[in-house]
């Protein structure tokens, strides 16, 4: 069962929104809609009607398929704050990043974590203005042991750290969440070659 903070910024409502138009599509014996067709409805959409990891540009709409993830662990934070994603862009005045995808898959966590380290998310420091709390949480996850990597998710405010270990990452949450109550705080799994959205 699926139990996410609103507005989290990890794709919970598009999710939804698309095992309903499957649901809807099969029920009414139709086909499924398109990126096209789908991406008024949320840029997240489309990549959720698909399934496994995805490169993902434009406003959501230009789809291609992903080299496999490996088996990985993340620990999610959320500071059950809200953050609109229109102001988070609003607020983003410069160029964004040039596409920076990879040809081949990762073997483990850390291969992953060293992708990822050279990319970015272009919407952090806009965000941060927003809600500086996230700053403190991706200070915390960086601070954390086990932690190969830590980023913010899309437009906020949930962020992220990357693990290789399950058993570290598990014991991050309970002690992160002792110290910080007010925080919704996860730790969860990517399947090995599960369904991660890259977006450029």
């Amino acid at each position: 069962m699926k139990n996410l903070p609103v507005a989290a910024g990890i794709g919970g409502g598009s999710a939804d929104a698309a095992a309903t138009l499957v649901g809807l599509s099969r029920l009414w014996g139709l086909a499924v809609p398109g990126p096209i067709q789908t991406v008024a409805l949320g840029a997240d959409l489309p990549v959720c009607l698909g399934s496994g990891p995805s490169f993902v540009g434009g406003i959501g709409e230009e789809l291609l398929p992903a080299p496999a993830l490996p088996r990985a662990y993340l620990l999610l934070i959320n500071p059950r704050r809200p953050l609109p994603t229109v102001e988070v862009f609003r607020r983003f005045s410069s160029p964004f990043s040039r596409p920076a995808r990879w040809e081949t898959a990762p073997a483990d966590a850390p291969g992953l974590a060293a992708l990822l380290a050279a990319r970015g998310n272009d919407l952090t420091p806009a965000a941060l203005e927003m809600l500086p709390e996230i700053g403190e949480i991706l200070k915390a996850l960086t601070e954390t042991p086990g932690c190969l990597l830590a980023r913010m998710s899309g437009s906020g405010a949930t962020c992220f750290g990357l693990f290789q270990d399950p058993q570290v990452a598990a014991r991050a949450a309970a002690a992160l969440q002792v110290g910080a109550p007010h925080w919704w705080v996860r730790a969860t799994s990517i399947a090995l070659g599960g369904a991660v959205t890259l977006r450029d």
